[in-house]
């Protein structure tokens, strides 16, 4: 009886301290969880950045681009835009893109620079689209129409040189800025003639005349071409000169870029000059150009990228790069531009405008590439936010938050 007491009590004291060592195992994990509670608390909402968050402000949400809505707050859904040919594969891309994500539909006119010059001096849009900056005349007519008129760069891209020449395929033939001015000016008429045939070892040339298509429409395609020429040849310089228009001294005329590429394509033995993307998409061939530093470059995105490194991007953004020194450069490159007044006469206009903007210089940039053109270079990037953080809708910043 006596070991049967002592069994029972010390079976009592067991479970008791079974019990008050389960109480404690409880009350420490309940410590350590409050713990970690403190702990997550202290990194999401740390100020410093030591964190794993700064900020509990998502950086992926696809309705803000880069702080500011995808989407104009109180803006209207329609745009109006005319002007150059030079970027439309671009500029087509970013409307329909756009528009599935902010349902605001754009009516882009592709018309030519100098079309879209006029329609903004006229105000008949609500932006103008060129690849030259406007001349001193040109701006004083859009002022006196609308007050300043500013440059935003949207991307850049390469003029190709393109040919139609049976048994020459692209890249094939090499070209050099006089040679390609003396075509222009009519005085290289044949495709044998002994200052092609020099610079194309090897290239078997045919004894035919050389067909020359240029632009017949004011166009920025012809502005850079021109301003390339104009720093080559001082023959050039001293006679067209170079400008959105000017007085072809040979050659035959069509408009747009689509214009020439297609008279190049059916013309045997002809050359003319095109944006990129236009060769690409007729398949054209297009020639080596050497560049200032004597190197033979084929129009890429590289070396169109290359024409425009190194370069120091005024405020306006008013800036060429044609016939750059960078000896990976293609010489015959330039930016387009969007021209739109500071002070927006219409701030519903004006909201959607500058948030279109806006997302196309960040969001939009990922499209450049695969249509041929340049995305712009961070610095270039940063002038254009510059320039549509400055557009006015009534006397505040078209672009709010």
């Amino acid at each position: 009886m006596q070991l049967r007491g002592f069994n029972l009590l010390t079976g009592v004291k067991r479970r008791a301290w079974l019990l008050r060592l389960a109480v404690l195992a409880v009350m420490a994990v309940a410590l350590f969880l409050a713990a970690c509670e403190d702990d997550d608390e202290e990194t999401t909402s740390s100020p410093t950045g030591t964190g794993t968050a700064s900020s509990p402000v998502a950086t992926d949400d696809p309705n803000v681009v880069a702080g500011y809505p995808r989407c104009a707050p109180g803006g209207s859904n329609s745009l109006a835009g005319a002007g150059a040919t030079f970027p439309n594969p671009l500029y087509t891309k970013w409307i329909d893109e756009y528009k599935r994500a902010c349902n605001v539909e754009v009516n882009y006119q592709s018309i030519g620079s100098g079309g879209g010059i006029r329609q903004i001096t006229e105000k008949t849009v609500n932006f103008g689209a060129s690849d030259g900056v406007l001349t001193d005349a040109q701006e004083q007519a859009a002022v006196a129409a609308g007050g300043s008129i500013m440059h935003i760069a949207m991307t850049s891209g390469a003029v190709a040189v393109i040919y139609n020449l049976q048994g020459v395929q692209s890249g094939q033939l090499k070209l050099d800025g006089p040679t390609l001015a003396d075509i222009y000016l009519g005085n290289i008429t044949k495709w044998n003639d002994a200052k092609i045939v020099a610079l194309n070892p090897g290239v078997s040339l045919p004894n035919a005349d050389i067909a020359v298509v240029h632009r017949s429409d004011g166009s920025g395609t012809t502005f850079i071409f021109a301003n390339y020429l104009s720093k080559v040849s001082p023959a050039w310089q001293s006679g067209p000169g170079f400008a959105t228009s000017v007085q072809w001294p040979t050659g035959l005329g069509a408009a747009g870029n689509e214009g020439v590429a297609g008279q190049v394509r059916q013309l045997p033995g002809s050359i003319g000059y095109a944006e990129l993307a236009y060769a690409h998409q007729n398949n054209l061939a297009f020639a080596q150009m050497k560049n200032k530093s004597g190197a033979y470059v084929t129009p890429t995105l590289e070396a169109t990228t290359a024409a425009a490194a190194g370069v120091t991007i005024p405020a306006h953004m008013k800036i060429l790069i044609t016939d750059s020194s960078n000896a990976a450069a293609y010489p015959i490159s330039g930016f387009t531009w969007i021209l739109a007044y500071q002070n927006q006469e219409d701030a519903s206009k004006g909201k959607a405008l500058a948030h279109y903007l806006w997302w196309a210089i960040h969001n939009g940039q990922s499209f450049a590439t695969d249509l041929d053109y340049a995305p712009l270079a961070p610095d270039a990037a940063k002038a254009a936010e510059n320039q549509i953080l400055k557009l006015q809708c009534g006397g505040a910043a078209c672009l709010t938050k």
